[in-house]
């Protein structure tokens, strides 16, 4: 019998490349995407239709306890990615923040715990270990929130983990670390450097670069959410995945604009430095317990394999029809 999977944020980046993942699998997939006007199915629209047809799209709001009720319903397992992400503008929209990362998550419990589901596998970030006290980092590294998007995924994972404990829901928190690949909004540095470069521009706005990243690819990151649902040892418990790789964002620039063929300079742009306290300066996965929970490493590992992906995410930007869906001079929040 097919499992029945629910992903939400399934119309997002990381979303999309799961939920295109599980339907090859040969999973139901019910893709939980956020409502709009526009009837918009996010990155699911730009699906193959012969794989589109095959994932059941439900839209409405995960702030919504009602409909994300409904949607849970008949589930199996769910795979929770729905959430604001963007640290800039939790600055300006804390209380956003809020509603969809912590009261969207607490929805989510609720309705699992109603229709016993199996598997609920919520997704957590490195930025909540803020600038790393000892690298490689592990899942017993101290939480030190430096932003308001941090500081509600915290309190999001330690919901999810408070619902194992307190009524024995299987529930587990997958913590990625910097994600990147085809699809990521502008928001993101990779991203960033990218579409600035493919429109023409050599002088690259960017703010600190003097930072360090543990950048995993969006298939790895993928693959990692499908393995840890179906992992029992990782009920109640948190894992991380990434690349086994550190780099600095200027080194990521370089390496870029080598991909691409160019020559860069890079030009601060005030408006994109956070506040001094806020920035995460180091991150740096240890992923020993992905390998021994699920078997898990990434594909693309290294520096030979971040050299590998993003030469092919530069591909995909230097698309055209992808590239127009970006504003590559404009700063993204």
């Amino acid at each position: 019998m097919t499992e029945k999977v629910l992903v939400t944020g399934a119309d997002g980046f990381i979303g999309s490349h799961l939920t295109e993942m599980l339907v090859k699998d040969g999973y139901d997939v019910t893709a939980f995407v956020f409502y709009n006007s526009f009837g918009s199915w996010g990155w699911l629209d730009r699906l193959p239709p012969k794989l589109l047809n095959q994932i059941n799209v439900v839209a409405g709001d995960i702030r919504d306890s009602s409909f994300v009720d409904s949607a849970v319903a008949g589930s199996d397992r769910i795979l929770h990615l729905a959430a604001l992400i963007a640290i800039p503008f939790s600055y300006y929209s804390p209380d956003a923040y809020v509603q969809t990362n912590i009261t969207g998550t607490l929805n989510i419990l609720q309705a699992a715990r109603r229709h016993n589901v199996q598997h609920v596998v919520c997704t957590s970030t490195s930025e909540v270990y803020g600038s790393a006290q000892f690298v490689p980092i592990t899942e017993e590294h101290p939480l030190n929130a430096q932003s308001p998007y941090a500081a509600t995924k915290v309190a999001a994972d330690q919901l999810a983990l408070s619902f194992y404990k307190s009524f024995e829901i299987p529930v587990s928190v997958l913590r990625p670390f910097n994600t990147y690949g085809p699809r990521q909004s502008a928001r993101a540095v990779i991203p960033t450097i990218i579409a600035q470069i493919a429109n023409g521009s050599r002088a690259i706005k960017l703010g600190s670069v003097h930072p360090t990243r543990d950048f995993t690819f969006v298939r790895d990151t993928a693959r990692g959410f499908i393995q840890a649902m179906n992992c029992h040892d990782c009920v109640g418990r948190v894992t991380n995945i990434g690349s086994g790789f550190e780099i600095s964002i200027g080194e990521t620039a370089a390496l870029i604009a080598e991909a691409m063929g160019v020559s860069i300079e890079i030009e601060n742009d005030a408006q994109r430095v956070r506040p001094r306290e806020s920035e995460v300066e180091r991150l740096f996965a240890d992923t020993q317990k992905a390998k021994n929970r699920f078997d898990w490493s990434p594909a693309f590992e290294g520096r030979a394999g971040f050299i590998r992906g993003l030469s092919e995410t530069a591909l995909w930007f230097q698309d055209a029809e992808n590239l127009s869906r970006y504003k590559s001079m404009a700063y993204n929040l």
